[in-house]
């Protein structure tokens, strides 16, 4: 940990109990920041918090389902009252729900994936651009996917929920920039993370066709995401808000 740009940052990751969630909370712990882990997933969370805490770094894990406000509300709060501040948010919880046409698409599923992928970020921002404000800035990101910029058949509540993540970011990155709160979006493509592995597994015609529309010819890594996502709270970026950046193996270029 000799190179820690972060360092006396307090950052807030949501999903972190896995997968991109995981691999960005340990990615900013090596770099100096102290990490809340937040996840309805306890066992996971915890488990993330040992990791954090197994390399030397300082997290603590906070319980929370971002579909309720009040959650949301009381996952900022704790966060602030434990650590002071709350310098860098990365919005990363989500889920899939069902595969099926849009016109067969289960109402249940396109509630619940718009309640978490949709309105948990807008909780979620709402809160942490509050305390932003208090502070006089912060840095954003928040996790979309391929799937904001392009269709993804079969998945209506997933592809329009992520639309709306990017919205969303550019429109609070508009809101806020002269107060020095900078909103980014991160759309990784197909990354290997649980939930990515559970849908294609056993489903070796799935993952050929979606290994194949990807010109780099492999699905990416959820510590490349989590690069991304540093990059995008560092000074270096400092002048970049209002921006969903593809990482996609050049599969939208």
């Amino acid at each position: 940990m000799s190179d820690q740009p972060f360092t006396n940052k307090i950052a807030l990751i949501t999903g972190a109990g896995s997968g991109i969630g995981r691999a960005t909370a340990l990615a900013f712990a090596a770099a100096g920041a102290a990490v809340v882990v937040a996840d309805v997933n306890e066992a996971g969370g915890q488990e993330t918090v040992g990791l954090v805490s197994g390399a030397g770094g300082n997290a603590i894990f906070i319980g929370a389902d971002v579909s309720k406000p009040g959650e949301v509300e009381a996952l900022v709060a704790q966060s602030v009252r434990h650590f002071g501040r709350l310098d860098i948010a990365v919005n990363n919880a989500g889920i899939g729900g069902a595969w099926a046409r849009t016109a067969d698409y289960p109402l249940a599923d396109w509630e619940r994936v718009l309640a978490v992928n949709l309105s948990g970020v807008f909780y979620c921002m709402q809160q942490e651009i509050r305390q932003m404000l208090v502070q006089s800035g912060g840095a954003i990101v928040n996790v979309a996917s391929i799937a904001g910029v392009r269709a993804l058949s079969n998945a209506p509540a997933y592809t329009a929920s992520k639309h709306g993540v990017i919205g969303l970011t550019r429109t609070a990155a508009q809101e806020y920039a002269r107060q020095k709160i900078r909103v980014n979006a991160v759309c990784p493509v197909f990354t290997r993370t649980p939930l990515f592995q559970g849908m294609i597994e056993g489903n070796a015609r799935l993952e050929e066709r979606l290994l194949g529309n990807i010109p780099a010819r492999r699905f990416g890594e959820a510590e490349e995401i989590a690069d991304a996502i540093l990059w995008l709270c560092s000074e270096g970026a400092g002048f970049v808000t209002g921006q969903a950046l593809n990482i996609d193996g050049g599969l939208t270029a």
